[in-house]
């Protein structure tokens, strides 16, 4: 387990699709230890894999309930709308707020195979909704609607 330098705004990697794990090796634990490692140090409550810059459909998020690891997950449904304050571990400093599906439910692998589906609303929705779009290059700035801090450079 290690903790990795987080890329920030302006990596192009941030903006490249990543693809999707197709087969569950002992290299993908250690992805996901390093990410849950590496979340919990910045501190934050999610990390997506190209945030390290690795190009794989990984994600991890805690929003004060415990670990969540998803591998290639994907919303399946989502309901509602709430706009809600957002930042990111890869643009320290700048906060928006941005809507997003107010009830969310995802599927994934976890670290063994097995299909998780996950019904989740509140922080923890809008978390999980947050690290799926790093997976398809999507940042948070690209949905605000109004800023609550300083603005970044790149919109």
């Amino acid at each position: 387990m290690a903790i990795h330098k987080i890329l920030t705004l302006g990596d192009p990697l941030l903006r490249e699709k990543s693809q999707p794990v197709r087969k569950i090796t002992s290299n993908v634990w250690k992805l996901l230890d390093n990410l849950a490692d590496t979340m919990y140090d910045a501190p934050g409550v999610g990390l997506a894999a190209p945030q390290i810059g690795v190009l794989k459909r990984v994600i991890v998020v805690d929003v004060g309930e415990g670990l969540t690891e998803l591998i290639n997950p994907e919303v399946i449904a989502a309901s509602g709308e709430e706009v809600g304050a957002e930042g990111c571990l890869s643009i320290p400093g700048a906060q928006g707020e941005v809507p997003r599906a107010a009830v969310v439910t995802v599927r994934g692998l976890d670290r063994h195979g097995r299909v998780r589906e996950i019904r989740a609303e509140g922080l923890y929705a809008r978390a999980l909704q947050h690290e799926i779009d790093h997976l398809d290059g999507i940042l948070f700035i690209d949905k605000v609607v109004r800023w609550l801090e300083n603005q970044p450079g790149e919109r």
